[in-house]
């Protein structure tokens, strides 16, 4: 556990407990890569609005940085891997 601060009202500050459990298999946070929604979009030749209906329908993770969202790579490519359909020969 760790703890974090936020802000509360008139200035007082609360702390709450942020739990920061990982899988053995995950990679560290460190290691990531994180895209921006227009990187996103270019990889997957979209408009950012495309980018965004994913995000927000919850079909791509996604991490809010102020006002902005990064998506992980890893997360695009495995979008990318499971929607392919391949065609099948005549």
């Amino acid at each position: 556990m760790r703890e974090g601060v936020t802000g509360g009202e008139a200035g007082v500050r609360h702390v709450r407990k942020v739990r920061c459990d990982m899988a053995a298999g995950e990679r560290l946070l460190s290691e990531a890569k994180f895209l921006t929604v227009a990187e996103v979009a270019a990889v997957m030749r979209v408009s950012k609005m495309t980018v965004y209906r994913l995000v927000h329908a919850g079909h791509l993770p996604a991490i809010r940085v102020g006002r902005s969202f990064r998506v992980p790579e890893q997360a695009v490519h495995e979008y990318l891997r499971e929607s392919f359909v391949g065609a099948e020969s005549a």
